[in-house]
């Protein structure tokens, strides 16, 4: 298989402990689901290096194992300027974590619920601060656009 017949996602948030991994570990499952795990890479990143190393959020793993999700295997990293050549779609999680993205590689990135436009939300909100409804309100939109996301990829790997 070549290379142009892959699409590989990045998924990024401001420490990659609790928006970006959930957003890796829902989209995998998609991608197993649509039978594309051979085509599709996807992982994810963080703006900051507080959390390198480390695995997700303890409230998001419990909130995403719920939902039959397991992302202890996990590690957190940051994102570099080489992640722009290795991915061929880098997804914000908001509008900030968009705005450091386009100060490493302007144009490039895109925001996770770009892919969910009927939406009224734009970006998906940091949970780290809040409650547990929290976790929860990031999964639900993160599933919602990473079906979008996932027709958007499906397009490129017919295109390719």
């Amino acid at each position: 298989m070549s290379e142009a017949s892959r699409v590989s996602v990045l998924f990024v948030c401001l420490g990659n402990i609790c928006r970006s991994p959930t957003a890796e570990g829902v989209f995998r499952r998609k991608v197993q689901e649509a039978g594309l795990e051979a085509r599709v890479h996807v992982d994810s990143a963080g703006t900051g290096d507080w959390h390198v190393g480390r695995p997700p959020d303890a409230r998001m793993m419990e909130a995403a194992s719920r939902r039959g999700l397991d992302l202890s295997m996990l590690r957190a990293r940051q994102v570099t300027r080489d992640d722009f050549d290795a991915f061929d779609v880098v997804v914000a999680m908001d509008a900030t974590n968009l705005e450091d993205l386009e100060a490493l590689a302007p144009g490039r990135a895109v925001r996770m619920l770009d892919f969910a436009p009927h939406l009224p939300e734009r970006d998906v909100p940091d949970p780290y601060y809040g409650g547990g409804e929290g976790f929860e309100r990031v999964l639900d939109l993160i599933e919602v656009a990473a079906e979008g996301l996932l027709d958007e990829v499906k397009r490129r790997l017919r295109a390719s």
